[in-house]
């Protein structure tokens, strides 16, 4: 307890935090809690089972309660800053006329853009029409920079039109795409000083207070428009001052600081924005707090954090509400009638009753995307844009919007542009780096050589079923072609597989494999080999037919209120139709026995998005995953990938690897979930292999086309080896390479392991060092409070030590 309250945590949350057995907060919650406490905006990546929730949940948790405490007692902030039009009566730059990629601080003066490719840049929010006039500014780091003056007609992109006339670093000055040599480079630590005569039509710079001479004549044609302080800027930073403060090199020959110009000669900026300051209503369906989740499940276990979190906050107490699918709309309007005020929810649902006006955005102080690389991926991009155009940035008491930001990686390049455009000079806390593995995930590769292993030839038709991508060349053993070793090596994988399954007696594994013809494929051969250990199997189509006839359930929500999704689906392995599922509710539950049954449908390609589905239907297939055992293997491809979220899953067996290096680290994150040891294990072909690629207009529905991409065809050779040195390259590392008996040694994993469950303590893990200082942290606690006694002892007896001797 004692170890969050230092980091400034309240004691009511400090006090559930300690029943939950957290002694010391893990590393990305000590790096995270202050600053957000703090009220910065904070981009964080850690691995899973890092206490990441926690670390925005808590500081969330607490800010939300004092601001509806300060409401409750009538408090306003001590200040108020200006947004909107009122902006535009301060000499800064303009937050709403600039580039995408382009910060401005606080104080309207500090600049910044991160962007390495592109230019971005902004303009003052007042200008100037009659007068002599100058500011300055200074370079705090050595990025690319312009800087100059502007129309309103003029671009962003500072002195590529006839209305911007700029100077630049590389010692060049611009003005409609014409780049002159003039004066001096100029780069961190130097001061720029940008002087404007009106009467005259001249405008000219100078460097740490040196006469760079004229630069430009203003044409005739502009000479009447208003000019504005301008800049655009590639990974640079900058701050200006337009006189406010003292000139670092004072200007001369009557030049005056633009903030002393007489309002005759003043203009306003056009660009005003639309974000007005918040004003305190106390409206029942405007959240403090919105938590965006990419899927059902994530978003269950994050208000389930919540709720734990918040156990002794009271007066007020906080109301939280759970927004995803598959839920009746109806319930969770009535919640939010009676009032919110941290919203978990997923896209779907939100933006739902965001568009309706059922969640009102206006009181809005904290915006958390959490697996923002997920939701990316899904292609949420324009619903985070939306929504966050929607919040206002400033409240009445002067508070800022927050924006937290958790992903796998900082390091993508889409996640980089959406916190460059929607966050505030934000913190980056990386603990994870470019991309890693956890510790608990124990990952090998089988070589795959059809030279070597002779086994293919010896199995005749007693092999899996391939994808008929060879079915029209001679792949006969002795042929010695290229397509026949393509094709030893798809026989060859289906008995790995198997051979994998057996010797580590997996109970329950996530298969990947490169295609749905695949999945089918190793189903089918699963069947073949009996039961047993090969029960239970789960292709990706049917998968697909599975979640297809979820969402059908789903819509007779409101004859269900009490739905449970493990009802569904008794024999997995047999053909499953929209009629078996309604029937099988019908016999189970009273509840549905009167509803009607839809056409049966066999399979499912296509119809309906991996999105939709899988936010839909996570909670089933963990169901039918762990709960039943109807399923023992998911078969899927990099679909599946990052949206079932299944703890404890011990194995993961990649048939083929995958063709984006990132997608390795999401495929075998699987296993090694909520500290469990898993094992993963990935099949990689010593030659190359012939696969499909499809580019038809039917995505490879009815296509035969077996002829290489570059010859109008739909196949691509796939070469897995140099897709390892990708991925090996990629995480900094040399992947541990097994026998084809995939016999995994135990070396550092000390056989204390056994895969799916908790490894044994003395590792690196985030817990591992709780657990390993959690005696010496109680014989702490006892210390302090034999002293505190000690201390009122001696308190209310004076007299008592004195006695003693």
């Amino acid at each position: 307890m004692a170890a969050f309250s230092e980091m400034g945590v309240m004691p009511e949350i400090a006090q559930a935090v300690e029943e939950m057995d957290w002694l010391l907060p893990t590393d990305i919650q000590a790096e995270s809690i202050p600053l957000i406490l703090g009220g910065g905006d904070v981009l964080m990546a850690a691995e899973t089972g890092s206490g990441k929730t926690g670390a925005f949940s808590i500081p969330v948790i607490q800010i939300v309660y004092e601001t509806l405490k300060d409401q409750m007692e009538g408090k306003k902030g001590k200040a108020t800053i200006k947004t909107g039009g009122a902006v535009l009566n301060k000499w800064q730059m303009n937050p709403y006329d600039r580039g995408s990629a382009f910060a401005i601080g606080s104080d309207g003066l500090c600049c910044q853009s991160r962007e390495i490719k592109e230019w971005h840049g902004c303009r003052a929010t007042r200008g100037v029409t009659k007068g002599k006039y100058y500011y300055e500014v200074s370079c705090h780091d050595q990025g690319l920079c312009r800087v100059g003056w502007s129309t309103m007609q003029a671009s962003l992109d500072l002195g590529t039109d006839k209305f911007g006339f700029g100077f630049g670093g590389t010692g060049k000055k611009s003005h409609n795409k014409q780049f002159d040599s003039y004066g001096e480079e100029f780069t961190m630590h130097d001061t720029i000083g940008c002087y404007l005569d009106t009467e005259k039509g001249q405008i000219k710079f100078s460097k740490n207070g040196k006469d760079l001479g004229l630069a430009f004549d203003i044409p005739p044609h502009i000479r009447n428009q208003a000019l504005f302080a301008a800049c655009v800027l590639k990974n640079a930073e900058l701050k200006f001052n337009f006189g406010e403060e003292d000139f670092k090199f004072p200007p001369k020959d009557g030049y005056v600081g633009l903030c002393k110009a007489p309002e005759g000669s003043v203009v306003k900026s056009q660009h005003s924005g639309n974000a007005q300051v918040v004003q305190a209503q106390n409206l029942p369906n405007a959240p403090k707090a919105l938590i965006v989740e990419p899927s059902r499940e994530l978003a269950e276990q994050t208000l389930n954090n919540v709720k734990q979190f918040k156990k002794y906050v009271d007066n007020p107490k906080l109301r939280e509400l759970l927004i995803i699918g598959g839920v009746a709309a109806r319930d969770q309007l009535s919640v939010l009638e009676q009032g919110v005020d941290i919203v978990v929810g997923t896209p779907g649902r939100l933006d739902d009753l965001i568009s309706t006006g059922k969640i009102n955005l206006s009181q809005v102080r904290f915006l958390v995307l959490d697996e923002a690389d997920g939701l990316l991926l899904q292609g949420y991009s324009d619903f985070i844009n939306r929504i966050h155009s929607q919040i206002p940035q400033i409240t009445s008491d002067g508070k800022r919007l927050q924006v937290i930001v958790c992903s796998a990686t900082l390091h993508s390049f889409d996640v980089k542009k959406l916190s460059e455009k929607i966050m505030h000079f934000p913190t980056w806390v990386d603990l994870k780096g470019e991309d890693s593995v956890p510790e608990t995930v124990h990952h090998v590769v089988v070589p795959v050589n059809p030279k070597t292993d002779k086994l293919w030839e010896r199995l005749g038709k007693n092999h899996i079923r391939t994808d008929e991508v060879h079915a029209k060349d001679n792949t006969r053993p002795g042929a010695n072609t290229p397509e026949m070793w393509s094709e030893a090596i798809k026989i060859l994988k289906g008995e790995y597989t198997v051979r994998a399954i057996k010797e580590h007696k997996m109970d329950q594994a996530i298969i990947f494999c490169r295609t749905k013809i695949d999945c089918d494929n190793m189903e089918q051969y699963f069947i073949q080999q009996g039961g047993g250990s090969f029960r239970g199997a789960l292709c990706e189509r049917k998968q697909w037919t599975v979640l297809y006839l979820f969402r059908i359930v789903l819509e007779w929500m409101d004859h269900a209120p009490k739905f449970e999704p493990v009802l569904i689906g008794r024999d997995i392995n047999s053909h499953v139709s929209v009629c078996m599922v309604i029937e099988n509710l019908k016999k189970e539950s009273k509840t549905w026995k009167d509803l009607s049954v839809p056409k049966c449908t066999e399979t499912i390609q296509g119809e309906l998005s991996a999105k939709d589905l899988l936010n839909l239907a996570q909670h089933f297939i963990k169901a039918l995953f762990l709960q039943r055992g109807d399923v023992r293997f998911l078969i899927c491809t990099d679909v599946a990938a990052r949206g079932i979220d299944i703890h404890g899953v011990p194995y993961v067996i990649n048939v083929t690897l995958p063709d984006e290096k990132q997608n390795y680290v999401h495929r075998i994150g699987r296993v090694g979930r909520a500290e469990r040891m898993g094992l993963a294990i990935s099949l990689v072909a010593k030659e190359k292999e012939k696969v499909w690629y499809h580019v038809c207009s039917s995505r490879g529905k009815g296509c035969y086309n077996t002829r290489l991409k570059e010859e109008g065809g739909c196949t691509i050779w796939y070469n897995e080896m140099q897709l390892l040195g990708e991925i090996e390259e990629h995480l900094n590392c040399t992947i541990a390479q097994v026998e084809p008996d995939i016999k995994v040694p135990v070396d550092d994993f000390d056989g204390k392991v056994t895969y799916g469950q908790k490894r044994a303590l003395g590792g690196g893990l985030y817990k591992g060092h709780v657990d390993i200082l959690a005696p010496t942290v109680q014989e702490l606690a006892a210390l302090e409070k034999e002293a505190q006694t000690s201390f009122l002892h001696l308190g209310y007896l004076p007299n008592q030590l004195f006695r003693t001797f």
